[in-house]
């Protein structure tokens, strides 16, 4: 209401639980995928990666292998995995995701 509103102690709160909450809805339609990449297959995996930003990129210890992780549409990775799995991706890992802020 706007007599809380008016109190700025309150309308920090009103602000912060705002954000938390659509964070949470923008996460329900979003998903994690990390996969495990051989270091001379990630040209080619890198183009059909739809994501937020870029994907996080880290290599392996001691090894000719890449981690890659993105944050996805939930509705792409039906069609998505199949893709990664035929351009080299192994060890595909789909992850719920709680809040995007």
């Amino acid at each position: 209401n706007a007599k809380a509103w008016a109190d700025p102690w309150k309308q920090e709160k009103i602000k912060q639980i705002a954000l938390l909450l659509k964070g949470a809805l923008r996460a329900e339609a979003l998903v994690g995928l990390k996969m495990n990449v051989p270091k001379d297959k990630i040209e080619g995996i890198i183009p059909i990666l739809p994501c937020l930003n870029a994907p996080t990129v880290a290599h392996l210890y001691k090894s000719d292998w890449l981690s890659v992780e993105v944050i996805v549409d939930r509705k792409v990775v039906r069609d998505l995995v199949p893709r990664l799995l035929k351009y080299g991706a192994e060890g595909i890992i789909e992850y719920p995701l709680h809040k995007v802020i």
